[in-house]
């Protein structure tokens, strides 16, 4: 049984859940500001901005904030002054995240050399917690390998980026187009594709009804996905181009098939009311599995190789489409339910608190799943045919973040108000409790 001095104070994760969905509205209206010219290669600094307010804004923010809140609950240990902690990730996290964006936009070496002390912070400082904690763990469970993992995947694409920073920042000497390709591969494939696996241990069973994943699936999956990763990269830097090529075969493989099992344990749920983040597991889990089919073909095909629209896809999929539907889903369990856990913790004996589906109902969540989706389908199609789809999946993505963030902070509305109004009413003693 969860106790309520193991879990930090609700303002700690909470900073970073509500600041995160500003990240995509900015994203949105940075894609209107630019229209279709922002397609033109990924490369453009509006497309290299919008990316990073993606990944870095929103889904890191997201990650280390759930991360914080769950180590006490899968790992068993809780980070010291969590307070303290989130504010030394949170603070920098976000002004970094938005000073990288300025940097890619305006070209000027100092917004890099700005970004990348605040970013460094940022990480570092989540990464000494995160990792002191996950390495104090008593039990080693799958969960466990698959965070520890993902924790080290985080730091070779952190250590990637600062390098990349500071070729900009710096001019320092370096092969950028590999360096990005690694860069990229190790956030998405091993920080993130790691990490939500990890997790999807834990919650697919747990809040979607599902058999549990295969015990030897979930302990050898991460390690062997590390050793692929690191392999590849190895090939690929040292210009081995066929090993690379094979490797990262087997590396798709494996990716689709953590979205394969997950989306069959789906199939299996032995809940029949309908869940409205069931959605956003299956919306993930198939983006994933497309994205990987395509990363799988596109080497062994010229026809896709040379297509523009490919690149496109192979970003949009993994990060918008897998990524961003995942963290969308798992907000909507993680902050209803702390909001609910904390109510119950400080309001016992003095007031009613209200269900996780009174502090956000079902069909908020719906209204938003359907601007997220119109938005995932309309960047697909801008990916193929820009000047008619782009600013259509520009409003839809900037709606998409103002709408969960909304969402959100509705949550924490409640929150606050139940919480003054319960702690203005006298405490329910045990005599009046006998007597009643």
């Amino acid at each position: 049984m969860l106790s309520f001095d193991q879990v930090p104070p609700l303002a700690a994760p909470l900073r970073f859940f509500v600041t995160a969905p500003l990240f995509i509205a900015l994203a949105g209206l940075l894609a209107v500001i630019d229209g279709p010219a922002i397609l033109a290669s990924r490369w453009t600094p509006a497309a290299l901005a919008a990316t990073h307010l993606l990944t870095v804004g929103f889904m890191a923010q997201v990650m280390l904030g759930a991360l914080l809140q769950m180590l006490p609950v899968v790992v068993g240990v809780v980070v010291p002054r969590p307070r303290l902690t989130a504010a030394l990730i949170h603070i920098p996290l976000t002004l970094g995240a938005l000073a990288l964006a300025a940097a890619f936009l305006n070209g000027n070496p100092i917004w890099f050399q700005g970004a990348l002390g605040l970013l460094g912070l940022g990480f570092g400082a989540a990464l000494i917690a995160v990792h002191l904690a996950l390495w104090r763990a008593p039990v080693v469970s799958g969960t466990v390998i698959a965070l520890r993992c993902a924790l080290g995947a985080l730091m070779v694409t952190v250590g990637l980026g600062l390098s990349l920073g500071g070729f900009f920042g710096w001019g320092f000497t370096l092969p950028v187009v590999v360096v990005t390709h690694l860069h990229t591969a190790w956030g998405l494939v091993g920080w993130t594709t790691l990490l939500v696996a990890g997790v999807a241990y834990q919650v697919v069973p747990m809040f979607q009804i599902t058999p549990p994943y295969p015990s030897a699936f979930v302990r050898g999956f991460a390690p062997l996905m590390a050793v692929l990763l690191a392999a590849w990269s190895a090939l690929a830097f040292g210009g081995w181009e066929m090993a690379a090529r094979l490797t990262g075969a087997v590396l798709a493989l494996g990716v689709a098939l953590f979205a394969v099992t997950t989306l069959r344990l789906l199939t299996q749920r032995r809940r029949k009311i309908g869940d409205p983040t069931l959605a956003c597991w299956r919306t993930s889990m198939a983006s994933l599995l497309t994205g990987a089919l395509l990363w799988l073909l596109t080497p062994w095909s010229q026809t896709l190789a040379r297509a523009p629209q490919v690149e496109w896809l192979l970003g949009i999929l993994p990060i918008f489409g897998f990524a961003v539907a995942v963290i969308n889903g798992m907000l909507y369990k993680i902050v209803p339910f702390l909001a609910w856990f904390h109510l119950q913790a400080q309001l016992l004996g003095r007031a009613k608190v209200p269900t996780m589906k009174q502090l956000l109902p079902d069909a908020a969540i719906r209204r938003q799943f359907w601007v997220y989706l119109a938005a995932l389908l309309l960047l697909l199609a801008a990916a193929v045919h820009p000047p008619v789809f782009t600013y259509p999946a520009a409003l839809a993505l900037g709606g998409t973040g103002v709408w969960l963030g909304v969402n959100l902070m509705g949550v924490w509305w409640i929150y606050r108000r139940v919480l003054q109004d319960g702690l203005a009413v006298a405490p329910v003693t045990d005599n009046e409790v006998m007597r009643g």
